[in-house]
């Protein structure tokens, strides 16, 4: 089998970490920057990524997580927080990486940035929030496969109230909203859960080729 589908089959949703494991900080690295890689639409990467290492913050954002042990036992939290609005710095911003990176004239920009302002600047307000949301969730899918591919054990959560984490994280403030978190680690060798066959659809019940 091929060791890419072999380590997808090997991650499941962690219920209980082993508290006394810590991810090393080379691979945290390596998982932040696979993450960071992650497609997003027009390449804007309209969210933040939030690492939580400390120990009494976490104490505080646990009963907002529904008291679920993952927020302490978990090497880290990382939390994957979407801008709940933009408007021109978001794409401005963007296209001067776009012209420092490449070397490219900023006015040869000006076409592309026309476009993309046409299309997104528009949105309602719900609209942009919810745009942004799921280019975490690009993110997010990214962060569990690199992190598989490591050997890192990882739960995906939305049990979480989101308008407490940010006021304890600060990040209403910041314009910015909890979209979804991730606890990363080491299972625990007492989570039964590691031992469950992984259920999916069969192929032909997922999958239509046209």
């Amino acid at each position: 089998m091929n060791s890419y589908i072999e380590n997808l089959n090997w991650r499941y949703a962690t219920k209980k970490f082993d508290n006394y494991k810590k991810v090393p900080e080379k691979d945290l690295d390596i998982l932040l920057e696979a993450t960071s890689l992650s497609a997003s639409s027009y390449g804007l990467q309209p969210y933040e990524i939030l690492v939580v290492e400390d120990k009494e913050l976490r104490k505080k954002l646990q009963p907002a997580a529904w008291g679920q042990s993952q927020i302490t036992e978990a090497s880290h939290v990382l939390v994957l927080a979407n801008l709940t609005t933009f408007g021109e710095e978001l794409i401005d911003n963007y296209l001067q990486n776009v012209s420092t990176t490449r070397g490219i004239a900023s006015e040869d920009l000006e076409g592309y940035a026309d476009f993309m302002k046409s299309k997104l600047l528009p949105l309602s307000e719900s609209e942009k929030a919810t745009w942004t949301a799921r280019q975490t969730y690009i993110a997010l899918g990214n962060l569990l496969s690199a992190a598989a591919d490591l050997k890192i054990d990882s739960c995906p959560m939305e049990g979480f109230n989101s308008t407490e984490f940010n006021e304890i994280l600060g990040l209403t403030t910041k314009g910015l909203n909890a979209a979804v978190i991730v606890a990363i680690g080491y299972r625990s060798e007492e989570d039964a859960s590691q031992h469950y066959q992984k259920v999916r659809k069969a192929k032909e019940n997922l999958i239509t080729h046209l």
